[in-house]
């Protein structure tokens, strides 16, 4: 009923940028907060950045000055510019929020993830 499509991933060097997109599309009521998480190989998938619905923002610290998370509620989409990458931030990068659907006339709150998409950086 409800799918998050990402878009944006690539080989990029060090230095350089790259911009993640994530659209959520389906029986939306609402989206809460909406977020990009990424794991590399073998480790754990640890939060890079989250948006509420109001545009508060949090950043894993390893990403601050970096990265920026943007959202546009009425597109239902967010984005993660990501600047000044670093081989350290290739993982594969997942978008997911906290949305609130109807089925049969009530209301369901659940957190939604996309399919992955690669990040890698390297020369």
């Amino acid at each position: 009923q409800v799918q998050l499509v990402e878009s944006g991933g690539g080989l990029v060097q060090p230095g350089g940028s790259l911009r993640l997109s994530c659209a959520a599309s389906g029986s939306i009521v609402k989206i809460n907060n909406m977020g990009w998480y990424r794991q590399a190989p073998g480790k754990q998938r640890d939060l890079v950045a989250s948006i509420t619905s109001g545009s508060t923002t949090n950043y894993a610290d390893s990403v601050k000055g970096r990265f920026t998370i943007s959202r546009d509620n009425a597109k239902n989409t967010v984005s993660l510019q990501m600047n000044n990458l670093k081989p350290e931030d290739t993982a594969v990068y997942y978008c997911t929020a906290n949305i609130v659907t109807t089925l049969y006339s009530s209301l369901r709150v659940q957190n939604y993830w996309g399919q992955g998409t690669q990040v890698t950086v390297s020369s």
